[in-house]
């Protein structure tokens, strides 16, 4: 787990961001560390997405700044900042439905010219997903969601990023399935040192595999801490682990407390 002291790599400061009227993300500050899984948690509609693409350049913020690697990169365009070393797996996995796998990850490298090391690349994410390599040929509209959801993250890391920004990764898949791509994505963090923020609604999934949490509600950040501490508190424990003790431990502290006056 990633140390307080370690490198910033990205740091959001007071970002809002907007859907023309509507404030999706109301002064959002975050710092992800290098070497680091960040997570962000929340309900739908909560504003998690918003702070995804707002991080890659797909929406300007009205507010705010947005540093990667010491560098401003707020509203820079989307290839720019990939080309800089930031990856972004969207929501819905959003592959190229009629290109093939092999195709398909050869778009995520667009921005290198080292066919050698790109070539490289391509065996080690098949190592990490056999399946990509029997499905190599095969039309990427064709795989399975779960599959899609392989391809979506190989792709990504297949431009080679420090950090890859991962969206709803669980989205509609079972949760064997779930598992098993949480499992690779602590590997790529740990084998390759890819730092990664990732925005998922299975809590109990996304506090098991982050170092450290921030709960968004309403646009808001309203709670950060590590992700051991973020699983002891109570409001965590009910509201997004579904652990129904949690109000009954809350009560008897708060009895504790009243008889301590």
């Amino acid at each position: 787990m990633s140390g307080a002291d370690s490198e910033v790599l990205l740091e959001l400061a007071n970002v809002e961001s907007a859907y023309g009227p509507i404030r999706a993300i109301r002064g959002v500050s975050l710092k992800v560390r290098r070497g680091q899984i960040a997570t962000v948690l929340g309900s739908n509609g909560a504003g998690k997405t918003t702070i995804l693409k707002t991080i890659s350049g797909i929406i300007d913020p009205r507010k705010g700044q947005v540093h990667f690697r010491g560098q401003d990169i707020t509203a820079r365009d989307p290839a720019l900042i990939v080309q800089q070393g930031l990856s972004h797996v969207p929501e819905g996995r959003e592959v190229f439905a009629l290109l093939s796998v092999r195709d398909n990850l050869l778009m995520g490298a667009y921005t290198r010219s080292d066919r050698d090391g790109v070539a490289r690349d391509m065996q080690t994410v098949f190592d990490y997903f056999p399946i990509l390599r029997e499905r190599a040929s095969q039309d990427a509209g064709l795989l399975s969601g779960g599959q899609q959801q392989m391809l979506a993250i190989s792709r990504a890391l297949m431009a080679r990023p420090e950090l890859i920004l991962l969206d709803e990764p669980s989205l509609g898949l079972s949760p064997k399935l779930t598992k098993e791509i949480f499992e690779i994505v602590v590997r790529i963090n740990r084998e390759q040192g890819t730092t990664i923020l990732l925005v998922e609604q299975n809590a109990n999934m996304a506090l098991n595999a982050a170092d450290y949490g921030y709960v968004l509600e309403n646009g808001r950040i309203v709670m950060e801490d590590s992700c051991d501490r973020l699983r002891e508190k109570d409001d965590i424990r009910e509201f997004y682990l579904g652990l129904k003790d949690a109000g009954v431990r809350g009560e008897r502290r708060w009895k504790k407390k009243k008889n301590w006056r």
